[in-house]
């Protein structure tokens, strides 16, 4: 197979080059040495064996879910994150934010709620709505 670049190394900044190049019409090749993108932001020791999520979009498997985070920051490359709230009750961690994936696009109020077990992530629950232009709520999403 050829290529027109090779990234070397799947961290942020590899896969954020290589959406670049891959939208300017290039045909890019990313090399990772380990078995998952990510790089040194690679969530592998925060996830428990067995882990499982809700997420309609994709498949229960941590696998799936990160297949689905890597494709998502592709698509959308200036994504922001605002953190709002947080919440803790024993095991239990909700998040609400709010996502921007473009300066065109609505906002999204997110709250993932995280499941933890022996210190690492054993079930993510992740609930999205996307702010519409109008709503009768004055007080809004944020």
């Amino acid at each position: 197979m050829e290529y027109d670049g090779i990234i070397v190394g799947g961290g942020h900044n590899g896969l954020i080059c290589a959406s670049y190049l891959a939208k300017a019409g290039l045909k890019i090749a990313v090399i990772e040495r380990n078995n998952a993108m990510g790089g040194g932001c690679s969530t592998s020791e925060f996830v428990a064996p067995g882990f499982k999520h809700h997420n309609p979009w994709f498949k229960g498997d941590a696998d799936s879910l990160r297949a689905g985070m890597e494709q998502a920051a592709a698509k959308f490359p200036h994504t922001t994150i605002e953190f709002q709230r947080a919440f803790e009750d024993g095991n239990l961690v909700a998040v609400h934010s709010k996502v921007q994936h473009g300066a065109k696009l609505r906002p999204v109020s997110v709250v993932h709620i995280f499941r933890f077990k022996g210190g690492r992530i054993a079930e993510l629950w992740d609930i999205a709505v996307q702010e519409p232009e109008d709503s009768p709520n004055q007080h809004g999403l944020f």
